[in-house]
């Protein structure tokens, strides 16, 4: 399981939920609800008169049908111009609104998530699983992973969780490929689906988890948590067992390799882009100082682990 609390996505403050703002109801507002047709009577008048004018006495007179129709098509245009611009103010008004409540929603997530309320989140973002926002959606991808990994969570439903996940991932990824975290929960997930989809899945998975990873570090080379999945990529097909390497060389012309020292500079450097983020990557380098067979640093980054505070169900395992 990969998890951190200091994913790094945000910058702003956290706002505990409740805290909310109202949208302002201004004339804006206003006129989405009411596009007035009072305005249509004096408009009209000053077309007309402004439509007599430009033809002269005589014409008005001479040709009454075609003066009407230049008159209607002269309020109509007018009118629709109004129309339009009313159209228009309302449209960005509710853009804006909009934006402000994902931004609420987002608040309020994040905050849950901090607090370790692993539930109320996954019950607060499900309302908004049609979301077309890649920030909400990685969110949901997230959520849905951790509920998947409680211990009171069914093998059937942990299945349908994980897929689920999945699908959010893929989402947030395809609306905005420059987001770090979409490009990261993807990868994690699709690491997640391949525990139910065979060694060759999996395998074949590889490569693409490692190309996500790399530009989720990419665009953020800060977020620790990136980096220590890198590591933790390379650690697997380091102590891959010689049974599935004989496969993997059978399916694949040139399959995934890696070694310890390269999962270990990765955890390394992910303890140094933010110290003692996640309890896990300290294990991770106690563990690979053990296969190197260094056991006095070893010990050193095991009792660090074990001295570390436990947040979640998983850090206490």
């Amino acid at each position: 399981g990969t998890r951190s609390r200091a994913e790094g996505e945000r910058s702003d403050g956290i706002r505990p939920p409740g805290s909310r703002e109202k949208v302002p109801r201004g004339p804006q507002t206003r006129l989405a609800l009411d596009v007035c047709p009072r305005a249509s009577c004096t408009e009209s008048r000053g077309a007309f008169h402004l439509a007599a004018s430009a033809l002269g006495p005589g014409r008005v007179v001479g040709n009454g049908g075609a003066f009407k129709r230049s008159l209607l098509l002269s309020a109509l245009s007018y009118l629709g111009f109004e129309t339009y611009q009313v159209i228009s103010q309302a449209a960005l008004v509710c853009a804006a609104a909009t934006v402000f409540r994902v931004e609420e929603i987002l608040e309020q997530a994040d905050y849950l998530y901090e607090s370790g309320e692993t539930e109320k989140l996954y019950q607060l973002l499900t309302q908004y699983k049609e979301s077309e926002d890649a920030e909400l959606l990685w969110r949901l991808a997230r959520a849905s992973r951790d509920i998947a990994q409680l211990s009171g969570t069914s093998e059937e439903e942990k299945k349908l969780l994980v897929y689920e996940a999945l699908e959010y991932a893929k989402r947030a990824l395809e609306k905005n490929e420059s987001s770090f975290a979409a490009h990261k929960w993807y990868a994690i997930c699709i690491s997640d689906v391949g525990d139910y989809e065979g060694i060759k899945a999996k395998i074949a998975n590889a490569y693409t988890i490692k190309e996500h990873f790399e530009k989720a570090i990419e665009l953020n080379p800060k977020d620790a948590t990136s980096i220590h999945l890198m590591g933790i990529w390379c650690y697997t097909f380091a102590e891959m067992p010689w049974y599935q390497r004989r496969i993997a060389k059978v399916l694949f012309a040139a399959p995934p390799s890696s070694t310890y020292e390269e999962a270990l500079g990765y955890f390394h450097r992910a303890e140094q882009v933010d110290p003692n983020f996640y309890s896990k990557n300290l294990l991770l380098l106690g563990k690979t100082y053990l296969k190197l067979h260094n056991k006095k640093l070893a010990a050193f980054w095991l009792m660090k682990a074990k001295d570390h505070p436990a947040h979640t169900e998983e850090d206490k395992q």
